[in-house]
């Protein structure tokens, strides 16, 4: 499976990434690639993992939808995740400054790859 090339393809494809991550739903790595440290981008995906599980249990408390997305900024990133199925998600991590509108295009298209793979 191409997964390591498609992470690739997607980071070089939005300036200002610095890595993306395909885990299981348990938060673990499958797949990643970037320029930050593997350790670190591990540890991102395995908490925004924890992020996308909370939230799906309060949505569906509420009886809505699967998330699409979840962005997370802070003061120094901004962080995407998208749910690939039920059981992978996507992660990639962003300099602050980097255009939100091209990084969720290219993360969305990536994920469409991504689940294609998967099935």
């Amino acid at each position: 499976m191409p997964f390591k090339r498609l992470l690739s393809e997607l980071v070089d494809r939005v300036p200002g990434a610095s890595g993306a991550i395909l885990a299981d739903w348990e938060g673990e790595a499958v797949e990643q690639s970037g320029q930050m440290d593997d350790y670190e981008l591990k540890v991102i995906g395995a908490h925004k993992g924890v992020i996308l599980s909370n939230l799906r249990n309060v949505v569906c408390r509420l009886g809505g939808d699967e998330p699409e997305e979840i962005i997370v900024t802070t003061a120094e990133m901004q962080t995407l995740v998208l749910p690939i199925t039920l059981e992978y998600f996507l992660v990639m991590t962003l300099r602050k400054e980097t255009p939100l509108g091209l990084a969720r295009f290219e993360a969305r298209r990536c994920a469409a790859l991504l689940r294609a793979e998967i099935a």
